[in-house]
């Protein structure tokens, strides 16, 4: 029984594996298979953080996640830095040859441009003139530093401007150290914060305006495990306020009860 147990994760494990190419090509080639708009916005992966250290939270990440469940997986091994576990969570996949490990330790930066890259040719400016989550929610943008005062710009524009500003701090060694052990700065926690409230927007209106999409493209299984894992994480470090969960609050609470 055992054995068949095995086998059985087994083949589960590749076919989310084979799942994620399959959406790695619709994020680059889109659905008709030619290149589209979405190579602007689609980031490479960053690179593993240098040091033991990250060997030592990438195998521990591997093992929780490879073993079905995402509450562990999302804890703070015992004996770690929070700073250290939320940078590795917020940057970085480790992705090697082995198929399974396609689907181990998530980069929610990486799945949330893969999810909507799949959605670049029906998420125009034309149809999504505004970045919403429904009639209710609606989201201006504002980097604070090019554009302080905040705009309404369109849904594409507005995940463009997120993933050149989110590209920006992951990239930046005073805030995400490339190696581990390195100090984190003290609004470090905050930059988390504020990437992860705005992630979320990007899942409202994927939720709200294009899920029948979603659904037609048969990614909704996909989808709705990687929001299970953003929301269990976010929520064991208090990283996004109640408040701004309110446009999927049925979903959020499905989540954490489940």
């Amino acid at each position: 029984m055992e054995r068949q147990n095995n086998a059985k994760n087994s083949v589960i494990e590749q076919c989310h594996a084979i799942y994620s190419v399959v959406l790695f090509t619709h994020a680059i080639f889109g659905v008709s298979g030619a290149p589209t708009r979405n190579q602007k916005t689609f980031r490479p992966k960053k690179s593993a953080p240098s040091g033991s250290k990250g060997l030592q939270l990438k195998k521990h990440i591997d093992a929780t996640l490879g073993s079905g469940n995402l509450r562990e997986a999302v804890r703070l091994p015992p004996g770690e830095d929070l700073n250290e576990w939320l940078a590795v969570n917020s940057k970085y996949r480790f992705i090697s040859n082995d198929f399974s490990s396609l689907i181990s330790p998530v980069d929610f930066f990486n799945q949330v441009n893969i999810l909507y890259g799949t959605l670049t040719e029906f998420c125009t400016s034309s149809r999504c003139p505004t970045m919403s989550a429904g009639p209710k929610y609606k989201y201006r943008w504002a980097d604070g530093v090019t554009i302080k005062k905040p705009i309404e710009v369109s849904a594409p524009k507005y995940v463009e401007y997120l993933m050149d500003w989110i590209e920006a701090q992951l990239d930046d060694e005073s805030i995400f150290p490339q190696k581990l052990g390195a100090a984190f700065p003290p609004n470090f926690l905050d930059v988390v914060i504020t990437i992860s409230k705005r992630l979320f927007r990007v899942y409202t209106h994927i939720y709200h305006s294009h899920f029948q999409k979603i659904v037609s493209l048969k990614e909704e299984a996909h989808l709705n495990t990687c929001f299970k894992h953003f929301v269990l994480f976010t929520w064991e470090f208090c990283l996004i306020d109640k408040v701004e969960l309110a446009p999927l609050s049925e979903i959020v609470e499905s989540i954490l009860q489940g």
